[in-house]
């Protein structure tokens, strides 16, 4: 049995590949959070690996808090670009595949149709996605053996996520505004840590791959806030404004539709489309 280190174990991602890891019996996965595991320091991940042989590591951790990165510099470049960089040279000392979660806010707002894994294009307008870049490019310089994962508007049954706020919003108040001028695909953390599975099966296979995950289908902020309501069957009115009627501190991308044919035919997969991955989700709220 092969065992897989996961950083960020208590994150939604984290949690759901502890969901379904009972469905993947040639691996343990050994599951960390900031309380194990400090992945800013370079030592304390030495020392960690040194414990047993891992096979793989599947890096979850990250700073998540968009707006308040644009302030918390500091504590954001330690978790989206130094972690990912000592998480790589540990790792390639020890020839062990790394599987790294990023963002479509490497981006920024330069796009207007599906982004290619391969697009070089990256201008991002926050201190989020900058880090976030800069951890992906501190992999591909210090790993040969590696899989870049970008996803976008991640949501699940953890933690705290868009679906979860609609649903507290929608049973409390009679209206609630969302954008409109914002459009991507969201994600099922579920249908993601299966993704990841499936890549961990191909870790032998290849050397190094950057590539886009995201339910199928493209909406926008509003079209998913409708969606929930309506299938939660709560009576509350979703109006749609634009963006800069909900100012925010850091900016998000106003397209970030990603191309997710490379993992298609790289795992042989089938992505389920957003609405059903939604209605699979409700189902366990």
């Amino acid at each position: 049995m092969k065992t897989i280190l996961v950083t960020g174990g208590n994150g939604q991602l984290g949690s759901s590949l502890k969901k379904i890891a009972k469905d993947y019996p040639d691996y343990q996965l050994e599951f960390t959070d900031y309380q194990d595991l400090d992945v800013t320091s370079q030592d304390d991940i030495s020392n960690y690996l040194d414990t047993k042989p891992f096979f793989a590591i599947i890096n979850c951790a990250a700073y998540t808090a968009v707006d308040k990165a644009e302030t918390d510099i500091e504590k954001a470049r330690e978790l989206n670009s130094m972690a990912p960089l000592y998480l790589a040279i540990e790792s390639e000392k020890r020839d062990m595949g790394l599987i790294h979660i990023s963002t479509d806010y490497v981006f920024g707002n330069t796009k207007n149709t599906p982004i290619h894994p391969l697009d070089t294009d990256t201008v991002p307008s926050s201190i989020y996605g900058m880090t976030k870049l800069e951890g992906e490019e501190n992999i591909k310089n210090s790993h040969s053996c590696y899989a870049i994962i970008r996803t976008a508007w991640l949501y699940s049954e953890f933690g705290t996520n868009f679906v979860k706020t609609m649903i507290n919003v929608g049973g409390k108040s009679e209206n609630v505004n969302v954008v409109y001028d914002q459009v991507g695909s969201p994600t099922y953390a579920v249908d993601l840590a299966r993704a990841i599975m499936a890549m961990v099966g191909k870790l032998d296979s290849f050397t190094s791959e950057t590539l886009h995950y995201t339910n199928e289908g493209v909406c926008s902020w509003y079209d998913f806030a409708k969606k929930i309501m309506e299938l939660k069957k709560l009576k509350c009115t979703v109006n749609p404004i634009v963006s800069n009627q909900f100012p925010s501190p850091a900016p998000r991308p106003s397209y970030s539709v990603l191309d997710k044919q490379p993992i298609k035919d790289l795992l042989s997969i089938t992505i389920p489309h957003w609405e059903d991955s939604l209605k699979e989700c409700l189902k366990k709220l």
